[in-house]
């Protein structure tokens, strides 16, 4: 089994920057995809940003050119750089992962974009 451990979340101002950070550890062989994913209260879950073994990325189009999803695949670990944040930005941010034929969910962490 895969446990991901998620990490950077906080409270910033609108305008702020915040890094994430996800960690995978486990009984890992290959992990084919990594991303992040996020939800309000009252929200349904909704992808932020996903990355490829290969490097391949998809953004939602809400953070499209403030957030950067990036990789570790040796380490096997995930980042979301996210800039610019917006208070719409808050939200509980999950790691996400596909490994083998299942999916990983982290327990989440906390980021809040208030004055």
């Amino acid at each position: 089994q895969v446990q991901l451990v998620e990490s950077g979340g906080g409270v910033v101002q609108p305008g702020g920057s915040l890094r994430l950070s996800c960690a995978a550890s486990g009984s890992i062989s290959v992990i084919y995809t990594m991303g992040w994913y996020r939800q309000a209260p009252g929200k349904q879950r909704e992808l932020v940003a996903t990355i490829s073994r290969g490097g391949s990325t998809n953004y939602a189009d809400s953070v499209k050119g403030r957030f950067t999803i990036s990789r570790d695949v040796a380490n096997n670990m995930v980042f979301l750089q996210m800039n610019s944040l917006k208070p719409e930005d808050t939200d509980v941010y999950y790691c996400y992962v596909i490994h083998g034929f299942r999916d990983f969910w982290g327990q989440g962490t906390q980021v809040t974009v208030s004055s």
